[in-house]
């Protein structure tokens, strides 16, 4: 961690809606005029679409039926980490992009399903910002999480994170529910075993609870809205948050422990500005007083 160059990460799962509380956090910096550089999780996979198929194939051959992105061997996390330190001491580093679809394709100038060049970060940046699947992953030998200073972890419920995995791959990716169900199963060990954890490292979970039936979440039509849910914020040190003013200031809400607020789904945007814009303002005073 570090003062000068704070490090902050979301980390959640494939359809956790991680890409959704990116959303409100680049409004606080752009509200609160704050410079951020981004890292996204995907420009750290070791293989391009077409070689991650290949090697698939080669496993699946040999019995493996487990190999899936969320393995540390299918990532370049000893770069990401790499790129983390180098940040928190110099302010600097680089990133690349990984080019999911045509659209992106005319930005990056890279085909879909490869990757853009490495570039370096902007040179002025009040802070790094990452979003992907290993913001707090600490394997044999690699410990991403020691070097950010805000963990954030969108963790919902297992079935509504399967409903809103199945959706998003049916209607962007033109998958099958069968296909889906494939690689949710096939990711299964690794998302016990390397993202599961993650979990218990992060200063804040948001956990998203649907309050209608998601019994059977391979059949289910529609994604449960936000007033169909519930949101459980979970605070790893409550220690210096005012809780009674964010009951306050977030209606419908209540304590459910110690440590954990609960508010109705469609309070998700509010309950995140209110709590993360003081700790994100923290780190910014605590930047401007260590330059």
């Amino acid at each position: 961690m570090s003062a000068k160059h704070p490090i902050i990460a979301i980390t959640g799962s494939s359809g956790a809606g991680t890409t959704s509380v990116k959303k409100t956090f680049e409004q606080i910096f752009r509200r609160e005029q704050v410079n951020a550089v981004y890292i996204e999780g995907d420009a750290f996979h070791r293989y391009d679409r077409l070689t991650m198929r290949d090697r698939m194939a080669e496993a699946e051959a040999k019995g493996d039926r487990n190999f899936s992105h969320f393995s540390p061997e299918n990532n370049i996390l000893e770069k990401l980490e790499e790129v983390f330190e180098e940040y928190g001491r110099k302010g600097r580093g680089e990133t690349r992009h990984y080019v999911h679809d045509d659209a992106e394709a005319k930005i990056y100038g890279a085909a879909p399903g490869t990757f853009s060049d490495w570039s370096p970060f902007d040179a002025d940046s009040d802070l790094l910002f990452y979003e992907g699947l290993h913001g707090c992953v600490r394997t044999d030998g690699i410990d991403v999480a020691r070097h950010v200073d805000l963990k954030i972890g969108v963790v919902p419920v297992i079935n509504l994170e399967w409903i809103q995995k199945i959706h998003r791959d049916k209607a962007t990716r033109g998958y099958s529910t069968e296909a889906v169900m494939d690689v949710i199963l096939r990711r299964m060990p690794d998302y016990v075993k390397y993202i599961c954890p993650q979990f218990t490292l992060t200063n804040i979970n948001f956990q998203r609870v649907p309050i209608v039936d998601t019994s059977n979440p391979f059949i289910a039509r529609w994604i449960p809205t936000p007033d169909e849910s519930m949101i459980v914020i979970r605070f790893a040190n409550p220690r210096g948050i005012d809780f009674p003013y964010l009951l306050s200031m977030i209606p419908g809400s209540f304590m459910s422990r110690a440590n954990s607020i609960v508010a109705p789904g469609a309070k998700l945007d509010i309950a995140m500005q209110l709590i993360l814009t003081p700790l994100i303002l923290q780190l910014i005073e605590r930047k401007r007083r260590a330059s």
